[in-house]
């Protein structure tokens, strides 16, 4: 839909989309999360999504915003491996796109070591061998197939017991509704492109993002001999989305402040000292000191410290700081690196502060040389 004009007015090309990224209900940024979603609605964000860890869950708020939307996508930004079996989730997946009249996004992720074990009692172990076949179940459930399945991980039905094969019971508006992972690492981002429709992102750089990116091409790249497609670009139709938090403000180092205490919490608290996905990821972007000095404050029940420690370029580097100028200015370097969904995590105050970075973003999009528009590719 090349050249149509957004609510706001704002000339639009078909670039990159916009989506939000909603924080947890009832928790903070999550209580207006219905407000939020249907501004961005209005702006034409094109997708939602909607997290969960050990507190409030995914499909139920999906299921609430469904009700009260009409057009934008609704993603599970992600449904947690461990925490549900692939028929399961497969299941889900079929009510929330029939009851949303296909708008379901799936994504899902094997969370990490201390939410699997401690949280949901599924040992961590072989990540990328269970997300592989966990997907495959859910697409065979999808295309409402009798779900027989011999793998590491999954057996169905038990071969020892008066189980038998089933299928879904239910028609699903799309039998191949787009699945997403969540990865940070090279292998699982090898893996997301070649098992899954998108990728989800986090603590994106655009100038660190070459390695992430040529890992997923080279998933794709398997995938399109696997299936014998012809030449051409193994990246067309596979939405890159990352999340990114957006500060508006003239003080920069108010808007590193802003976003400091979320930035400390992935890479000093989402893991271990020895296993920490979000960790590595600052490493390999070139912040080996911050991430030492974050990490160690913050497993020493510092966080206040640790978020003190996150510098400014750090946090530049995964954000969108600053006033609009500055925002429309860095904004094109997402599509330049090959982002296709740019979602944004608003960081601000209030409700009405929040709807406002909405709006900054749609315009700083317009205003630069690379507009956003609804993409036609089923994203």
């Amino acid at each position: 839909m090349a050249g149509t004009l957004s609510s706001e007015g704002l000339a639009t090309v078909e670039a990159m989309d916009l989506a939000i990224t909603c924080g947890y209900a009832g928790m903070g940024l999550g209580t207006d999360t219905l407000e939020l979603v249907q501004v961005a609605e209005g702006l034409g964000y094109t997708q939602a999504w909607v997290a969960e860890a050990y507190g409030s869950d995914a499909p139920t708020v999906l299921a609430w915003l469904a009700a009260q939307t009409s057009s934008i996508g609704l993603g599970a930004g992600v449904m947690q491996i461990p925490a549900r079996t692939p028929p399961m989730t497969a299941m889900t997946a079929a009510t929330l796109d029939t009851l949303s009249q296909g708008r379901f996004h799936l994504g899902l992720g094997v969370s990490g070591p201390q939410v699997s074990e401690g949280w949901h009692g599924v040992r961590f172990t072989s990540p990328l061998q269970r997300t592989r076949e966990y997907v495959d179940v859910v697409r065979m459930a999808l295309r409402r197939e009798q779900v027989t399945y011999a793998g590491e991980h999954v057996t169905l039905p038990l071969p020892d017991g008066p189980g038998k094969a089933l299928r879904l019971t239910i028609r699903p508006p799309r039998p191949d509704l787009p699945i997403y992972l969540a990865a940070v690492g090279p292998r699982n981002l090898r893996l997301a492109g070649e098992v899954a429709d998108g990728w989800l992102g986090i603590f994106f750089s655009p100038e660190h993002s070459a390695d992430m990116l040529d890992a997923v091409r080279a998933g794709r790249e398997v995938r399109a001999a696997s299936e014998g497609a012809p030449p051409g670009d193994v990246m067309a139709g596979f939405d890159v989305v990352v999340t990114v938090p957006v500060v508006v403000t003239d003080d920069l180092e108010a808007g590193r402040a802003a976003v400091a205490d979320y930035t400390a919490l992935y890479i000093g608290g989402m893991g271990s000292r020895t296993q920490n996905f979000y960790n590595a990821l600052a490493r390999r972007m070139g912040f080996d000191d911050a991430a030492d000095e974050i990490q160690a404050l913050y497993l020493a029940g510092r966080p206040r410290d640790a978020a003190a420690a996150v510098p400014f370029e750090l946090a530049d580097a995964t954000a969108l700081i600053g006033p609009r100028e500055r925002i429309a200015e860095r904004i094109g370097r997402y599509a330049d690196a090959g982002v296709s969904t740019l979602s944004v995590a608003p960081f601000a105050a209030s409700t009405a502060e929040r709807a406002e970075v909405l709006r900054t973003v749609a315009s700083a999009l317009g205003a630069s040389s690379h507009g956003g528009g609804t993409s036609g590719n089923g994203r």
